[in-house]
């Protein structure tokens, strides 16, 4: 394996976990919390909680329930994707002031990579002190090696990963800053919940399924290579190559050597691989519960802030697998076989980690939130209607319809090209901003056949988003201070919601997809616990990015010192009675 970060960067930062505080100084666990232990169940709908807690199959989420607040009516951020939906429970905010769009998005100032992504961004020219443009992909494609779990970085473990995994010859660029690699977390406009707890002393971990979501560090200097307010960062890979896991035996008992399924190529691929996945960050939040480095190599503090995102369930939901699907049977939520499996090897897991909490005598001082960057759409997986389609069913996209007006790094018209931002929404930039109207006129007249259900842009777009465009002034990049109105370089210019069951996919390996605006893609469970907590079920409307600033009250330290929640004035969720 080449040596893609110097070796001193490694040792640079091995340097500051050693000259690490053995506490968070100034961390003051007034409402009886020291830590908070945050779950991302990705695709873990509120229904789904209640079915599986309901029927039995969720003990350890059922036991916790017991003693925790319910929020029945959560909504995770629109669009409802990994990216801004992981940004929404860090930062406390939106895409609006937040950024982020989409794992995959576009900006309109930025500059395309060096070197073309794994995904097909192209590489090509930063044009310096002016706004170039260019597709934006912080996903597997900036990996050195995509097809490696360690995602090619200078690991000695082939299931190690992080922050290494980044290639930074194929992060967008920002032309007003000599054309320098945008990190992750430097895309991010505002500070993160990590930023704060790190900064008032505190020790700070995260896993997640791609190197690029140490995004939650949030933003440090531009020369910082390390996502410097993670003090501990685990991703394996999920769009990996499967590999065996000798040693990994799931929660639910499974052995992960040899492969439980070896006809897959990555792990998404396979019911049962995708537990052997995610068993590898489970094993990493229990060896920091234990006081360790997360593989366990050395010691460390156990984090005052930390957690992990489950991909099973998202499978789960998603995926036909050789004829078995996943999903549900019905309208209501009601499991098949494989999805089940999922559920409950995620509930098995979560009483691991619960467990050894009680072990090490932790348990009560720690906050222990359960939530989902989204949810799934459909439930109802009757209503699953494919665009362009197989099966008989056929339809053209939104971007499609009007892809003489889109940028070619986001035409379908690019052969080459990583494809238009459009899952079970369609995400839409536009070339010249004066195409509007023709392209709008061109969507609602294809409305049938794309199965569109909205259209938004204009007056009902800007009510949620800054208005679309390029600042007047875009230098500095807007990353270091976040818009409170248009023109936004990254807002798009039209959003199409489709009818409720469409998604733009020709895949004949799924059922269902996330990133719209529809119920079932944002209402999703929301659990907190905490040390003498009365249970209570809250009904009223909440959102995920209320977490943020519950996190930080919960450790005594300041909501408003995040800039989102400032900016959106995001409050702290309610029947917590913190102090």
């Amino acid at each position: 394996m080449s040596n893609h970060r110097s070796l001193a960067a490694v040792l640079s930062s091995l340097a500051a976990f050693a000259a690490f505080p053995a506490y968070a100084q100034n961390i003051s666990g007034r409402n009886g919390v020291s830590r908070v232990l945050l779950i991302s169940v990705d695709g873990m709908h509120a229904a789904d909680y209640l079915n599986c807690t309901a029927g039995g199959y969720c003990p350890n989420l059922a036991s916790l329930g017991k003693s925790s607040v319910n929020y029945t009516r959560t909504s995770t951020s629109k669009p409802s994707d990994s990216f801004p939906g992981l940004m929404a429970l860090v930062t406390g905010g939106s895409p609006k002031t937040v950024g982020a769009f989409y794992d995959v998005a576009y900006d309109r100032v930025l500059a395309p990579p060096q070197i073309t992504t794994g995904n097909g961004v192209a590489g090509g020219t930063c044009t310096p002190n002016q706004p170039n443009g260019t597709t934006t992909e912080y996903e597997e494609g900036v990996d050195y090696d995509q097809t490696m779990v360690n995602g090619g970085g200078y690991y000695a473990s082939v299931t190690d990963g992080g922050v290494l995994s980044i290639n930074p010859a194929r992060l967008p660029r920002d032309p007003y800053n000599n054309c320098a690699p945008v990190y992750p977390w430097n895309f991010i406009r505002t500070n993160t919940i990590y930023g704060v707890i790190h900064a008032a002393g505190g020790y700070t971990a995260w896993s997640d399924k791609h190197g690029v979501y140490a995004a939650v560090s949030g933003p440090t200097t531009a020369s910082d290579t390390l996502a410097s307010n993670l003090n501990d960062y685990y991703a394996p890979d999920i769009n990996s190559n499967v590999i065996a896991l000798p040693g990994v035996t799931t929660a639910t008992g499974m052995a992960c050597s040899p492969i439980p399924d070896n006809n897959n190529a990555d792990w998404t691929s396979s019911f049962q691989n995708v537990q052997c996945y995610d068993q590898l960050k489970v094993n990493a939040i229990l060896h920091q519960i234990d006081g360790k480095w997360h593989d366990g190599s050395h010691p460390a503090p156990v984090p005052t802030i930390f957690g992990m995102n489950f991909q099973a369930v998202s499978v789960g939901q998603k995926l036909i697998e050789n004829g078995t699907k996943g999903g549900y049977l019905d309208a209501a939520g009601t499991p098949t076989a494989s999805m089940k499996s999922e559920i409950m090897f995620v509930d098995a897991a979560v009483g691991q980690m619960v467990s050894e909490l009680n072990n090490q005598g932790i348990l009560n001082n720690t906050m222990i939130i359960v939530t989902a960057k989204h949810g799934q759409s459909p439930i109802d997986t009757n209503r699953f209607f494919p665009i362009p389609g197989h099966s008989g069913k056929n339809g053209s996209s939104p971007a499609n319809v009007i892809q003489q007006y889109l940028p070619f790094s986001e035409s379908p018209a690019n052969p080459n090209g990583i494809g238009p931002t459009e899952d079970d929404i369609s995400q839409l930039w536009l070339a010249h901003s004066t195409d509007l109207q023709s392209a709008v006129s061109l969507l609602q007249q294809n409305a049938a056949s794309a199965g569109i259900s909205q259209i938004y842009y204009g007056a009902t777009l800007n009510q949620m988003f800054n208005a679309p465009g390029i600042p007047a002034s875009p230098s500095p990049l807007p990353v270091s201070a976040p818009p409170t109105s248009g023109p936004d370089p990254r807002t798009p210019d039209i959003i199409v919601q489709p009818n409720v069951g469409v998604v733009y996919t020709g895949s004949t390996k799924k059922q269902s997809e996330h990133g719209g605006f529809a119920q079932d893609d944002t209402n999703v469970m929301l659990m907190v616990w905490k040390p003498n907590l009365a249970p209570a079920t809250v009904t009223t409307f909440v959102e995920t990015m209320q977490v943020a600033p519950t996190i930080l009250k919960a450790l005594g330290l300041d909501p408003n010192s995040l800039q989102a929640v400032k900016a959106e004035g995001t409050q702290v969720l309610p029947g917590l009675n913190l102090q």
